[in-house]
């Protein structure tokens, strides 16, 4: 495998590229920031190379057929103790591309129904290699997920359902087009169960909690539903799913204090209304989220922070307050609810991994059924993103969008939440070009297969 280049190198190039320009660092960004730059599709990611080596990888059996679990009151005494030895990969962002990752003609066919499940494999193992710096995938399960004990210790996971609020039932062929907007598709749950049967041989399947909590105050208008095809293409038995009428019931039951968001609106802000955690994460033991890469017509992105009102119970009342771009009387650039929900503890305390995916995407916003990308040249993104810093990942994940160049890029305050996280010491602001110069303080590295 090639070495991983160096901080000090990379800012070496990056000078040399800027002196050999003719151009400064602050221009680029300032473009950035503007919208006056465009991204190029010849151009390759800093650090992007071609993968020849096999991924180091244990034998591992073949999954089993897929069983239903009995629904039941989730029961999981030790599962809320603070997790022990989680590992900080500091401002490292992973991108790892493979062309061969999808193969929809974006026809009338559920898109879910064209990935390739063992090139996504092959993606979030390198994916969770290069970010921890392990040797193999066993290695690095262990180090995201470590001391795990079999019964003991739930690994909550995240996905993002927004446009699943109709019926449990999915269409395979004939879809219309609402059926085919965006949502989660199952394959990077089956890497990361793949990847943890790896490292810890005992690992049960029924400690992996996937689910979607959002509930409003219109059902079944604001609820969000994991689909039938969703549940169907998991291929591990016991998997637990919870949503708000087609699962298992993500509850909102819990009198612990914690349970509650705690809003600390500066003066003169209104207080967002009060909202609670699912008891689903609250009795999980880590946690895994998976956003999915996409424009938010109304917020400007929809990313990490953002699948966390997926996290809450009532998230609807909250848009006033997140969307600059509608007429709102509650948004202000000194405050954002998205950093106070991630601050909770349950979220904060446990999350070990921020698994970004990219493999379809949403250019254009965050309903619509996903579309070829111009910077992918005119195909699918076929990316998966990967980092323990969730301000850094959803800075790269932003800027592709921005690059992506719909409607001149992200609108100016699309990443206002993304300063206040940073300045709650959340993790690193930076805006940059992950098709150019990269960034100088967010370690970004991407791979291609």
């Amino acid at each position: 495998m090639s070495n991983r280049l160096s901080r000090r190198g990379f800012i070496a190039l990056l000078t040399g590229f800027v002196a050999a320009a003719g151009v400064s660092c602050s221009r680029i960004l300032n473009g950035l920031l503007n919208g006056d730059v465009t991204a190029d599709p010849t151009q390759t990611p800093p650090g992007l190379r071609v993968t020849s080596e096999p991924i180091p990888s244990e034998t591992f059996d073949e999954p089993e057929p897929i069983e239903e679990h009995d629904e039941g009151v989730i029961e999981n005494p030790e599962a809320a103790l603070p997790p022990q030895g989680m590992a900080d990969f500091g401002l490292r962002v992973i991108h790892v591309y493979s062309s061969d990752a999808t193969f929809w003609d974006y026809g009338n066919n559920y898109y879910g129904s064209y990935v390739n499940q063992s090139v996504v494999n092959e993606m979030v193992d390198q994916g969770v290699i290069e970010l921890t710096g392990s040797s193999g995938v066993s290695d690095a399960w262990r180090e995201l997920v470590p001391g795990y004990r079999p019964g003991k210790t739930s690994i909550a996971v995240k996905v993002n359902f927004n446009n699943s609020i109709s019926t449990c039932g999915g269409c395979l062929v004939d879809c219309d087009d609402y059926q085919l907007k965006i949502d989660a598709v199952i394959h990077p749950i089956n890497s990361i169960i793949r990847g943890l049967k790896q490292a810890y041989p005992e690992f049960e399947y029924s400690d992996i909690w996937v689910y979607d909590a959002t509930i409003g105050s219109k059902p079944p208008v604001s609820q969000r539903l994991l689909k039938v095809r969703f549940k169907d293409g998991c291929q591990y038995p016991g998997v637990r799913f919870f949503d708000q009428g087609c699962c298992e019931a993500a509850s909102f039951a819990s009198e612990q204090e914690d349970a509650v968001v705690n809003w600390r609106t500066p003066s003169g802000v209104q207080a967002p209304p009060l909202q609670k955690i699912t008891d689903v994460l609250i009795q999980a033991t880590y946690l895994i989220n998976i956003p999915i890469l996409k424009r938010h017509g109304g917020a400007g992105v929809s990313l990490g922070f953002k699948n966390h009102f997926g996290s809450i119970d009532n998230c609807p009342e909250l848009h006033d307050w997140v969307c600059f771009n509608w007429n709102v009387a509650n948004y202000s650039t000194r405050y954002n609810p998205l950093v106070d929900i991630y601050q909770n503890p349950h979220i904060v305390g446990k999350t070990v991994l921020t698994l970004g995916d990219g493999l379809f995407g949403d250019r254009a916003g965050n309903a619509n059924k996903p579309a070829p990308w111009d910077s992918f040249g005119g195909e699918a993104p076929n990316s998966l993103f990967f980092s323990t810093d969730p301000v850094a990942i959803d800075c790269v994940m932003g800027d592709f969008l921005h690059y992506e160049g719909y409607h001149g890029g992200l609108w100016k305050g699309s990443d206002d939440y993304l300063k206040l996280a940073a300045e709650s010491e959340l993790g690193e602001h930076e805006r940059g070009d992950p098709w150019g110069n990269g960034y100088q303080r967010i370690d970004y590295f991407s791979t291609s297969l």
